[in-house]
């Protein structure tokens, strides 16, 4: 672990972008407190402990956390033609009860979770929520995680690009062990999806994280004492944004789940989740909005939908980018109301009217919510 560890800090100081001597300072001693957290524990001593030990002890606590997640999505699950039925990643225990957080596109139609801890071993879980406004997904162990304590919930007010943050993957039962990775904080700004999903504000991080397996999926985002920043969701080519090509990973800030927390254990989602789905996959360019794809048996392939279609207008309001078609789309009352989408199919101009669904009708619930 160490030695990976060494190799990765060096990458990031020579091919971080606008990376500065300080901030290389911070990154090394980042390093060197991830390192010791993994050494041996030294003797019991009396002197009080120092703010690199406290550091070091939080962020030991902070990766002992991490979990591995895997899950095995229900034969027939419509989710499974775009992430499959077998799926990995990671999570962090944020409770006593070793309730984990994690992303929430790995459970969608889960038919079998499990938690696998950092000895390889498996513990079976059920669902507790999945969000589907801000993407978080909540996994509960049938059995005691021992030993596993939980973190603390941090906040991105005050954190600064440059930053350097810890990011830790879980093990799974693939041969891949947990690991740690030093990234830092290229970005902050609104992230919009091409699977009718957006964050006002998004974090953006680079170097990536595990950019070879999928345990970057739920991965924790961890401060330097060991507060947990965000979850990571995916894997990025423009981290600094503005057309710029830097590789990445895109985290969901955990400010969104503080004030939805409650309500996601008792109800399994949020008020905000229950809004309008089209079943369409769309790109902004150049103030255009195109659908690239139309799910089958969506309410927009019912509606005369086609992959390349422009959306011009939302119920007559005008819409320039995916932020505003969504944010147009979900501003009504019911989840079901029919919308007028203005589009420019082919060379003609049409009028359809759409019937959306609640999304969350249309999928297989995991086993526990």
């Amino acid at each position: 672990m160490p030695a990976t560890l060494i190799c990765r800090c060096t990458a990031f100081l020579s091919n971080a972008p606008a990376f500065d001597l300080r901030q290389a300072a911070l990154a090394w001693a980042l390093l060197l407190i991830s390192l010791l957290a993994f050494a041996p524990p030294a003797a019991a001593v009396t002197a009080p402990a120092s703010a690199a030990e406290r550091q070091m002890q939080a962020l030991s606590v902070a990766s002992a956390a991490v979990v591995g997640i895997q899950v095995k999505a229900a034969e027939g699950a419509r989710s499974a033609r775009t992430l499959g039925r077998q799926r990995v990643g990671s999570g962090v225990v944020i409770d006593a009860d070793g309730l984990v957080l994690t992303i929430g596109y790995l459970m969608l139609e889960a038919d079998q979770i499990e938690i696998i801890t950092q000895d390889r071993k498996a513990v079976p879980a059920v669902a507790v929520a999945y969000d589907i406004a801000t993407g978080f997904g909540l996994v509960k162990p049938l059995l005691p995680l021992r030993g596993v304590k939980p973190v603390p919930l941090g906040s991105m007010k005050g954190v600064r690009n440059g930053e350097p943050l810890m990011a830790a993957t879980g093990a799974n039962t693939r041969g891949e062990d947990s690991d740690v990775s030093m990234t830092q904080l290229v970005s902050q700004r609104a992230f919009s999806g091409n699977w009718e999903y957006h964050l006002d504000n998004a974090i953006f991080t680079s170097p990536p994280v595990s950019a070879g397996s999928g345990n970057h999926s739920g991965a924790p985002l961890f401060n330097q004492q060991g507060e947990l920043l965000g979850i990571g969701s995916l894997l990025v080519g423009d981290a600094l944004g503005e057309n710029r090509r830097v590789p990445g990973n895109m985290f969901v800030p955990v400010d969104l789940l503080q004030p939805i927390l409650g309500e996601l254990r008792k109800s399994g989602t949020s008020a905000q989740s229950r809004r309008p789905w089209l079943g369409l996959t769309s790109t902004d360019q150049g103030g255009r909005v195109q659908i690239l794809r139309v799910n089958e048996e969506s309410p927009a392939q019912m509606a005369g939908l086609r992959a390349g279609d422009v959306v011009l207008a939302v119920d007559d309001v005008t819409v320039n980018s995916l932020a505003l078609f969504y944010k147009q789309l979900w501003a009504r009352s019911a989840p079901d109301a029919l919308v007028r989408l203005t589009v420019l199919q082919g060379a003609e101009i049409k009028v359809l009217q759409v019937k959306p669904e609640d999304r969350l009708l249309t999928l297989k619930r995991p086993s526990g919510i």
